[in-house]
This record gives structure tokens, sequence and C-alpha cells, in this order.
């Protein structure tokens, strides 16, 4: 197996920059008051609620996205078997994000350890396991030093680079645009249903779980968090069982607005510049 052939099994079918494809784990249904009114995608109340609702409700979580786009904050993304948790600095044009797919009983595992300060990027990788153990090219980028990677080699590479223009790694900002139906379940607290067709653009899911999805992919239940300054806190999709996929959940979650810090650039005598194969892992 070379290196090309293993970012086939590995890397396309995880994640990133810093987006969770659909290996997630099975979830449970989202919570909620049958007796909240729920609001259509328009913000009406829909026929059978009743009553008014109190505010728009869609509004509510297309609004919590703004401050995400200053730039300024702490994330973190989970499913099965893969984490990513980091950071995005916009004032000092940085960012730093740790990706861990697979674990101490997969037959190949990898960790990314990536930090982007404009105009460079470096990442630390750490491939083990049987499969990566059987793999001589795995040498050459199992280094334990960050590897500085030439830009122009990354360009528009979602796995190794990264926007500063469009600074959120979940797209949450997209996703919320997509909702279709939603009501409040209590303080800050909301669920409904969400079109995830755009969720490729928006980097949360792969193109290929969208289309193993079907018609399903036009109602994702989900369920969100805003914090006292309305904030989106927290967003959930809970993926439905699609051909031989079990159910799986995928979990979005923002802290620290405006009180990030701009990440830490690798030391000197820790970095290399990245070989020829990183490139082929990741392209």
């Amino acid at each position: 197996m070379t290196v090309r052939r293993l970012s086939a099994g590995l890397v396309a079918a995880a994640l990133i920059t810093p987006a969770l494809a659909a290996c997630a784990s099975g979830g449970t249904g989202t919570a909620g008051s049958t007796a909240t009114p729920t609001v259509t995608a328009s913000g009406a109340a829909s026929p059978s609620s009743g009553a008014p609702v109190a505010g728009d409700a869609k509004q509510a979580l297309l609004d919590s996205t703004k401050e995400i786009s200053n730039g300024n904050f702490r994330f973190a993304l989970t499913a099965v078997g893969s984490t990513v948790e980091g950071q995005v600095h916009q004032p000092s044009q940085s960012a730093a994000m740790k990706i861990a797919i697979g674990g101490p009983s997969s037959d190949l595992a990898m960790k990314l350890d990536v930090i982007h300060y404009k105009p460079d990027s470096w990442v630390k990788l750490e491939l083990t396991g049987p499969t990566a153990n059987s793999l001589p090219a795995i040498k050459q980028l199992n280094l334990g030093k960050y590897q500085h990677l030439d830009q122009a080699r990354i360009k528009g590479n979602r796995n190794l680079g990264f926007d500063f223009d469009k600074v959120d790694p979940a797209g949450s900002a997209v996703l919320t645009q997509g909702i279709t139906e939603v009501r409040s379940t209590g303080t800050g607290a909301y669920a409904g249903t969400i079109d995830v067709t755009k969720a490729a653009e928006a980097g949360s899911l792969n193109a290929a779980t969208i289309a193993a999805l079907g018609t399903q992919a036009k109602t994702v239940p989900f369920s969100a968090k805003v914090d006292p300054q309305g904030r989106l806190s927290e967003l959930v999709l809970q993926l439905p069982a699609a051909g031989q996929t079990a159910a799986q959940e995928i979990k979005m979650t923002y802290a620290d607005y405006g009180t990030a810090t701009a990440a830490q650039k690798p030391p000197a005598d820790q970095v290399v510049e990245a070989p020829a194969e990183l490139y082929s892992l990741f392209n």
C-alpha cells in the first residue's frame, strides 16, 4: 500500500479542516416538548401550534453565528472515533487545532497538530497501528516534529489549509441557513430539522455521507444552544441511519468568544520542511 492509497482509506473517509465526516456515534432523538409551537423556515407558527410563537427561533439561531465571523473563539467537533479541538484568532491571523482519528485499537489511527500563523502553516503528524507500521514511507512522516508546509502546495486543501476569510471550521452559519423547522425547547435551547445538502460546503459533512442520506438529508434532526449573549454554544446533528451506516451524531461547540489567544508558532528547532510524502497523503 502506498501513501497515496493510504490517504484514500483514511483521510478522505475521515475529516476535516477541521470538519468531521460522518463517522459518528449513534445519536438519540432531539429533546423538546411537543407542546412547544413549531416554527417553519419562514419564522411563522405552524397551523397546529394554536398560538403565535414568541420571537423568531430561526432568526435567533442565524444571529447566533454572527460572532463566529469575528474569528476569536475556541471550538470542538466530535464524532465516534474522531475529535477536533482548537482556537481561531483572527486578530493575529492565527489558528491552531488538534485532530484525532481512530484510537489505540484501530488498525490505522492518525493524530494531527496543526498550526496556522499567516502566512505560514505547520503540521505534526502521528500515524499508528498495524497498517501504519507496515509502510516504510510512514517513517518519513512520523518525525515527531512540526513540518513546515508550502502554501502553494496546500492552497485549497481543506485538510491542511485554513481560510482566514472563512474562519468557522464547522460552517455553522451555512448550516443554520438550512433550517427547515425549529422550536424553542427552553431558555437558549432549540430543536428542529435542517437541510444538510449544503453541509459539505460548510465543512461539517463530506459529500459521500450527504449523498448516502438521500431524501433524509433534507430533514436531519438537530438541537442547538446559545449562551446568555445569544451566541451559538452548541450545535448537534442527529444523522439518521442510511444503508449500512448506523444513526450518527456530530456535535460542534463554541466557547471563549472574544477571549481566545493567538496560536503559538512551533520552536525553530522543532521544525523541518514537509516531505513530498506528506502532500501525497493529503492530496
